[in-house]
């Protein structure tokens, strides 16, 4: 017996990051969520599982229009064809207190309660499914505890949609113990809310399937389902699958030998042919850049961040748009000359260090700073706004920190020392 266990699908949601340039695959960024769920069901057909689990955040929340819900009965309607019933949960993204519209689902599509735990019996494979949707998307209630004992005999799967204990980076929503779970005498826990992969437990097995497209840089990596196989009531594999459409990856380089911006360039190129070489698979790529390290040429770098991300660009273009894509280039490099070194100077730049020091604990430095730079910030282009992150900071008054990480750079490059 097999089932496909998968959750946060977060159909039509938009991929955060990428459409505000103009060189963005905007085609494949809309649809991405819709053809990585595409490929879970024809995994699911062709593999001939017995049912698929969905274990929450089916939607992103209320739909645009009745397009998304028209394309999940359509995706539904082709494992209802081939006898595949799906098991649906929903979450906080999809909670009744989330969702304005609905249609109805096939035949083949059996949704969890909202008002209590609910079991679904298989009497032909002698599986039982237990679960409870959410009512409310701010479900902070321990839905866990109400699950009903193990079917004795049988092959008992838990579907829930937590954030279960430690994982501080998600919302607490319908929190619980992994003691918890573990007494309920479940063989398999089908999981969702964490976006990451996880296999938390294996005895019994409790598993995050982790979301089937990532949608944003925080979410690396491959992403997918889990195919389940089972022998009468005990699992016998656990299988990750991919289904992805477009991978996101954080590529750090490392400049500290570079002297000047074109040896940034050729290291920058040199790491983006590795990371394509090195992927494993043809996916396109969608990638943050980090330059790190204290270099000589920190002080080329200032102030060019249009020119820098047009470079890195034209050297992704040796492995074509559709393969390697930046999402964003961060410099976060040092200066080789130290603080000691220019006061030892004892010249312009040596005062003008002093002055920056004291910058910040100066009102009136500070107000004079805000004026001009609210200025400037308010005649720039809005492309431009979106592509400097000190922009917003500077239309709320906030240019002390702006002060202290501009400083460093600033000195170095008036220091000019090579």
């Amino acid at each position: 017996m097999k089932f496909l266990h998968a959750a946060d699908i977060h159909l039509d949601s938009p991929l955060s990051g990428l459409a505000a340039y103009a060189d963005a695959p905007v085609s494949l960024l809309r649809t991405a969520t819709r053809a990585a769920f595409g490929n879970l069901i024809s995994d699911a057909i062709a593999e001939a599982v017995d049912f698929v689990i969905i274990s929450g955040d089916l939607y992103d929340g209320t739909w645009r229009d009745f397009n998304t819900g028209l394309f999940f009965c359509s995706e539904m309607a082709k494992l209802d064809r081939v006898g595949i019933p799906v098991y649906l949960l929903y979450g906080n993204h999809d909670a009744e207190s989330e969702m304005t519209r609905k249609l109805q689902l096939p035949p083949n599509v059996h949704q969890f309660d909202t008002r209590k735990p609910q079991t679904y019996e298989l009497p032909s494979l002698k599986v039982a499914l237990h679960g409870r949707s959410f009512k409310d998307a701010a479900t902070t209630e321990n839905l866990a505890v109400g699950y009903p004992d193990a079917k004795p005999g049988w092959l008992n799967i838990g579907v829930l949609h937590t954030a279960l204990e430690g994982n501080s980076a998600h919302a607490n929503y319908a929190p619980c113990s992994l003691a918890q779970l573990t007494a309920k005498g479940y063989v398999y826990w089908a999981l969702g809310h964490v976006h990451d992969y996880q296999v938390v437990c294996e005895a019994p097995w409790v598993v995050f399937a982790g979301n089937v497209q990532g949608r944003h840089v925080r979410e690396t990596g491959p992403r997918g389902a889990v195919l389940v196989t089972a022998e009468g009531s005990e699992i016998v594999s656990v299988e990750r699958r991919y289904y992805d459409v477009l991978r996101w990856e954080r590529l750090d380089v490392q400049v500290g030998d570079a002297q000047t911006l074109s040896d940034v360039i050729r290291l920058v190129g040199r790491a983006m042919g590795d990371l394509v070489t090195n992927a494993g698979h043809q996916l396109p790529l969608a990638v943050r850049v980090r330059l790190l390290g204290k270099t000589s040429a920190h002080g080329e770098l200032f102030g060019r961040d249009v020119q820098l991300r047009a470079e890195v660009l034209a050297q992704t273009m040796v492995y074509g748009a559709e393969r390697l894509w930046l999402e964003k280039l961060r410099v976060e490099t040092m200066p080789l000359i130290d603080k000691q070194a220019i006061e030892a100077r004892a010249d312009a730049v040596a005062e003008l260090q002093v002055l920056l020091d004291t910058a910040t604990d100066d009102p009136q430095l500070l107000r004079e700073l805000i004026e001009d730079l609210q200025a400037l910030v308010s005649k720039a282009p809005i492309e431009l706004s979106d592509m400097v992150p000190q922009f917003p900071a500077i239309r709320q008054g906030d240019v002390a920190d702006l002060v202290r990480t501009i400083a460093p750079t600033l000195l170095a490059q008036l220091a000019e020392v090579k």
